[in-house]
């Protein structure tokens, strides 16, 4: 019997696979739990159509991406902390930070997509890494100034 799995089955596939299993797998497991759904012409059309959906919101997302990463990359934002007399912050400068900054200026962006490597903690010119889409990413110039 063709099923399509609708959840990933350990040593089955994932999530959309077409596959030929036992009949009695497919009645007495597979389908009562939700896992799989028979393979017949209706099933396998609203698949296809589904994967269409998703490859075109994809697209969709990754030209959004694209545009935002090229935003970032032509602005600079300027972080103001308490810093002591040797250029050191009280403190250190985070991705929270980072993404409020972005905000200010106009662009949103989550703070988990804000990715410093090493915490800044003194005061300078940082490039900090901006991951937008899992195929895209942007720096922003930081500006870190004394308050």
């Amino acid at each position: 019997m063709r099923v399509i799995l609708q959840e990933k089955v350990h040593n089955l596939g994932s999530i959309g696979d077409i596959v030929r299993v036992k009949d009695g797998y497919a009645r007495n497991f597979l389908m009562p739990r939700g896992l799989a759904v028979a393979a017949d012409e209706q099933n396998v059309k609203r698949l296809e159509h589904q994967r269409r959906l998703a490859a075109a919101r994809a697209s969709r997302l990754l030209t959004e991406a694209r545009a935002l990463a090229e935003k970032i990359s032509s602005i600079g934002v300027t972080i103001k902390m308490e810093a002591g007399e040797d250029m050191r912050l009280f403190g250190s400068v985070t991705s929270r930070d980072v993404a409020d900054a972005l905000a200010a200026e106009g662009v949103v962006v989550d703070k988990k997509a804000v990715l410093i490597d090493e915490p800044i903690r003194t005061l300078g010119v940082k490039a900090v890494k901006i991951r937008l889409h899992p195929e895209v990413d942007s720096q922003v110039t930081v500006y870190v100034t004394k308050k």
